[in-house]
């Protein structure tokens, strides 16, 4: 986290003091060493933790007890940096769009005004996104590794406020963009209240930030527990608002169409992992013992979030909503690992807990999201990206690789066998069925019919309509952006195939440490 936060403020410094026409390759340099750096600690870390045969808990608690470094965290952090760098390639991206990158040359100048011209005509880029980036990265990493509640808040803030900036730069369709990241923000800044004010009720019940503290206090029924479930529901509001499940979803479907798509193709996976991470740090550490209080509120919202991404997902006619939505119901299908059980000493052996499965989850979902919006990048008309579904039809004959890659990753969303996506629905099914959450998994099977029939219609417009008068057409990229889309394919089939691998090294990161 060190390195990641001091590449973001040697970015700033970039910014300063460097001549415009050499922070692209500057920044883009420095962030990507960054982010390795930062892998490679990571891997250091992880090799320094004991191993532990039996999954119990392992790491230690740093930087005065705000951070915990246990084996779960570092297996997040892996991701995070894994996920960054796949961002970093496809924000420096610049041949798809004519030798610049894809966001605005001048976020200031007002969409339509002279200034905006004058700026995409020469050329200006905003590489400022980088550190932003970095920023965010570094929050998204310590947010599942916070040990108590303020730095957690903390967290929130730090990876929340880039993310705000970053969905308004896209450099085509300026007000739809502006429009995405101040209804993030606003809605952001509510879910962040009722946060803080979950945070403020649990501390008067508990008597303190921490979360073994917490625990404790829960255990022993010590506080008022009036003060303690309108806190644990409170702080939920803001973390479901993160995830984005139902009701607090509204804001993705938007976010995701106007922000610039190397932004939601990044936040779509990056987001996720760092918001679960702290779902199930939360509610497994500080509130495990009260478990039957939050896992009634856990049920309705995962049912209800995979009936809603579903159920809407099938009259978008935009792709980038239609994966908005797509992902609202992942969220759903994580939500019903979650509802798991939490220790490995409560199972037989050779099965999953909860935190195996809904980290082996958004591995599968985290690769898959980022190839899939990697490709709506080469889609392409003279206005830019083209996302309504009717410009795609009979893009099989007019690339077939690319239709073939994408159809791919819609497979893999929506669990079929040879696939990542089907041993990652699984799993977390199979955890949930473990706890007795059958209702729940029985609609998750259900939601999952639903949810293939539009990724399947998705494939059936690209191959089987005849293209329309302006067909789609199909940009070449550059190294960057194929890289990502050939990573992204890699790992969902050989997950797929092999998921042994990856379900061993989330078994071998052990529980939380209490």
């Amino acid at each position: 986290m060190l390195v990641v936060f001091g590449v973001a403020c040697a970015g700033v410094l970039v910014e300063a003091f460097l001549p415009r026409e050499r922070r692209y390759v500057v920044q883009t340099l420095l962030t990507l060493v960054g982010l390795v750096v930062a892998l490679v600690g990571t891997c250091l870390v992880a090799a320094d933790l004991p191993s532990v045969a039996d999954g119990l808990a392992h790491g230690t608690i740093a930087a005065e007890g705000t951070i915990a470094v246990d084996g779960p965290a570092v297996f997040l952090w892996g991701l995070i940096l894994l996920f960054g760098i796949a961002g970093v390639l496809l924000f420096a991206e610049r041949r798809l769009e004519g030798g610049v990158t894809a966001f605005a040359g001048q976020a200031a100048a007002l969409p339509g005004t002279e200034a905006e011209r004058q700026a995409s005509t020469s050329g200006l880029e905003h590489t400022e996104v980088y550190p932003l980036m970095m920023f965010a990265v570094g929050g998204m990493m310590l947010f599942p590794a916070a040990n108590d509640l303020l730095t957690l808040f903390v967290a929130l803030e730090v990876f929340s406020l880039p993310l705000y900036l970053l969905c308004g730069l896209a450099r085509r369709r300026r007000l739809l963009s502006q429009e995405a990241a101040l209804k993030y923000f606003l809605l952001g800044a509510f879910s962040s209240g009722f946060f803080l004010y979950g945070i403020a009720l649990v501390y008067g019940f508990a008597g303190s930030m921490e979360f073994a503290a917490i625990n404790e206090a829960v255990r022993n029924e010590i506080g008022n527990q009036t003060l303690l479930l309108i806190g644990m529901g409170m702080m939920a509001v803001g973390l479901f608002f993160k995830v984005g499940a139902a009701p607090f979803q509204s804001w993705t479907p938007d976010a995701y169409q106007g922000a610039p798509t190397p932004v939601t193709a990044w936040m779509a996976a990056a987001t996720k992992v760092a918001a679960f991470g702290a779902v199930l740090r939360l509610f497994h550490v500080a509130f495990g013992a009260d478990r039957w209080s939050w896992q009634p509120m856990m049920w309705v919202v995962a049912i209800l979030t995979m009936v809603v991404g579903a159920v809407v997902a099938i009259s978008q006619t935009d792709v980038k909503r239609m994966l908005a939505y797509s992902s609202i119901a992942h969220t759903g299908f994580l939500l019903t690992g979650v509802l798991g059980v939490q220790s490995a000493t409560e199972l037989a052996d050779g099965e999953l807990t909860s935190l195996q499965a809904v980290l082996f989850y958004l591995v599968t979902y985290g690769f898959a999201t980022l190839g899939a919006f990697a490709v709506v990048t080469l889609v392409r008309d003279s206005g830019g990206e083209q996302t309504q579904l009717a410009r795609w039809s009979g893009l099989g004959k007019e690339s077939p690789l690319v239709a073939g890659v994408f159809a791919f990753f819609l497979l893999a969303m929506a669990g079929i066998p040879l696939t990542s996506g089907f041993v990652g629905k699984w799993a977390v099914f199979e955890v949930a069925l473990s706890a007795g959450a059958w209702p729940v998994v029985v609609t998750a099977i259900l939601t999952s019919i639903i949810a293939a029939f539009f990724y399947v219609r998705v494939i059936l417009i690209m191959y089987f309509r005849e293209p329309a008068a302006e067909g789609p057409s199909v940009a070449t990229p550059s190294v960057l952006t194929a890289a990502t889309i050939a990573v992204g394919a890699a790992a969902t089939l050989a997950i797929g195939i092999l998921p042994g691998p990856v379900l061993d090294l989330a078994g071998r990161a052990g529980d939380f440490i209490r």
